[in-house]
This record gives structure tokens, sequence and C-alpha cells, in this order.
């Protein structure tokens, strides 16, 4: 995404995640959340299904020392389709899903 100031074009900054997801690209930023980083995976979202924490940054961060998960050799695992966003179709949820595959497999 671009973000133009005066007559000069800067590239927006892609706030990355562990999950290969964007921050940068989702609604919720600033309004219900500060970003997945900031908040260690305690999301908006997770106080919705009733958990502490994502599970994929959990497992990713706490359990297997991770800076992502581009860097398991178990992506991708039934976390990341464990919950879905009831706003998407199936359809949108597998074009995230592949774009946040795509992503971590780049970082390796």
């Amino acid at each position: 995404m671009l973000v133009w100031q005066g007559l000069v074009c800067m590239a927006k900054k892609k706030i990355e995640t562990v999950c290969g997801f964007s921050c940068s690209d989702c609604d919720h930023l600033k309004k219900d959340c500060p970003g997945c980083e900031k908040v260690k995976g305690k999301v908006f979202w997770t106080a919705l299904v009733n958990i502490d924490q994502c599970p994929v940054y959990e497992c990713c961060t706490t359990m297997k020392k991770l800076p992502h998960c581009g860097k398991c050799p178990e992506l991708v695992c039934e976390r990341f389709t464990r919950f879905k966003n009831p706003e998407m179709t199936d359809e949108q949820a597998a074009a995230a899903l592949a774009a946040a595959e795509k992503e971590l497999r780049a970082r390796r």
C-alpha cells in the first residue's frame, strides 16, 4: 500500500506478525488492537473465543521460541485453521491463509 505525503510517495511499512498475517492490513488495528506483537498475542479476538492468547502466537513464540512460523517445519498446522474470521467467506479465508504462508516461506 502506498501513502501520499505532498508530492512524495512513500511505501507504508508493513507490520509483520509471527503468523504471516499483516496487522497493517487489519481493520481492527488501532481501533480495537495495537497489534499482535505489542500485546504479545493477546489480541482483541481472543476474548470472543474464550482463550487468553492466540494459539499460533503462543506456539511459535512461547513453546517453540521461533521468530515466526516460517521457521517451523509444521507450517501450516491446524492452529492456522482452528479459528476463522466470521466476516470472511471460506474462499477469502483460504486466500488469506495462502498469502500468509507465502509471506512466511519468503522470510525463511
